[in-house]
């Protein structure tokens, strides 16, 4: 199977962590109320979506080859041609990409390579102001560095415009953070900050003295068989089949922008990935299943803290506890044009990708994020509709942001 020859690769020891415990882990999914996720992904159209898709994957086990497929769409993935929404469509994920970025580091200090509880500055000196500022801290959103996305995208689209055909270096990135003070000492809060992860691309580069496209090929895309899954940074185009993302703009009256082409190197490590529904519920599925990290390491990155209303943040991990008393496991991406809710079980057995092509549009946002209940509760579900569940801590209603 494909899970053991990942395994195969980074088998380690385990180990038991002092952690908070899902409450509810031993509750499993009911089916998935594909009815009421179908009336979802309408709602997300009638609410100003061009389009809207999910995948749901059901395997008896986390790493069985074959699983039962559920598929939805509605509206259209190009506004220009008319044509339809397809699951098949390849789409840019966002902030999905700093769980990929947190599996190579993670992967990286089962091999002995990183410290996660070793100063930043360590590895790379001089960049950080604070030489208490861990590895662990950036990966869990608590280091204090302010992000520089508030800079760049206050306003929505015109910071857009301004930065679709750039290239950043990452040391731009975090210079442009590091004109702020700090937020809070390292390690006393959580603070959604898109700089931890331009830090955590850095990282990756310095200890492998690879650039991240090669790390993430070599370490997760070739061994899961991700055929949709892209770093194409900062080529501005999406490979194959896509999805337009078309990005709302603040003045409610202004049409909305064609946002697909873009470099995306103003994310870079922190959500520039491409990919598709069907590669993020194999990486999610492999990633709960045991297939990514040796345990110690899943472990390390399922070590909570709280990041909002019914939600946790572990190692560059969301956790969602939803209404039926099921935890799900993932992240959420917002990316100009696009918004991705892609989250398995605990197991790793049950895993849902789904995506809007729009962003910047709460009401769309708020009818995407009950998909999880339609998918993980079915029937069982309290939320009915598109009732709102809560913001994950950090994304924004207004700005367009890796979140």
């Amino acid at each position: 199977m494909l899970g053991s020859l990942v395994l195969g690769l980074l088998a380690g020891p385990a180990h038991a962590a002092d952690r908070r415990p899902d409450a509810t882990a031993p509750t499993p999914p009911a089916a998935p109320d594909m009815a009421a996720l179908g009336g979802l992904l309408r709602t997300a159209v009638s609410r100003g979506a061009p389009g809207a898709m999910a995948r749901i994957d059901d395997h008896r086990t986390a790493w069985d080859d074959h699983a039962t497929v559920h598929k939805a769409t509605e509206g259209v993935a190009d506004r220009g041609t008319g044509e339809a929404m397809n699951t098949a469509d390849r789409f840019r994920v966002g902030s999905v990409t700093k769980t990929f970025s947190a599996v190579v580091l993670l992967q990286l200090a089962a091999e002995g390579r990183l410290g996660l509880d070793t100063s930043v500055n360590h590895y790379l000196p001089g960049l950080l102001p604070d030489d208490r500022i861990t590895v662990r801290h950036v990966l869990s959103h608590r280091s204090g560095l302010y992000d520089y996305t508030n800079d760049l995208f206050a306003h929505t689209v015109t910071g857009f415009e301004a930065a679709r055909n750039h290239v950043f270096t990452y040391r731009q990135l975090v210079a442009r953070s590091l004109k702020h003070p700090l937020t809070h000492a390292p390690g006393a809060a959580f603070d959604y900050s898109n700089t931890n992860f331009v830090v955590a691309g850095l990282l990756i580069e310095k200890l492998t003295g690879h650039p991240v496209r090669t790390e993430y090929q070599n370490r997760i895309i070739r061994p899961l068989g991700l055929t949709d899954t892209f770093y194409v940074h900062p080529d501005p185009r999406i490979p194959g089949r896509y999805a337009h993302g078309y990005l709302t703009p603040d003045d409610a009256k202004a049409a909305l922008v064609d946002a697909t082409d873009q470099t995306a190197s103003w994310a870079q490590s922190a959500g520039a990935l491409i990919s598709s529904t069907r590669d993020l519920n194999t990486f999610f599925s492999a990633l709960l299943g045991g297939g990514l990290l040796p345990t110690r390491q899943l472990t390390e990155m399922e070590r909570w803290v709280p990041a909002g209303t019914g939600q946790w943040y572990g190692l560059g991990l969301r956790r969602r506890d939803l209404s039926c008393g099921v935890s799900v496991y993932g992240h959420t991406g917002v990316v100009q044009g696009f918004y991705t809710y892609a989250f398995t079980s605990k197991d790793g057995r049950r895993s849902l990708t789904a995506l809007a092509n729009t962003s910047n549009n709460d009401a769309v946002h708020e009818a995407m994020l009950s998909t999880l209940e339609s998918a993980f509760c079915g029937k069982r579900s309290k939320v009915r509709g598109a009732a709102p569940l809560s913001r994950p801590a950090g994304e924004k209603a207004v700005n367009d942001l890796a979140r």
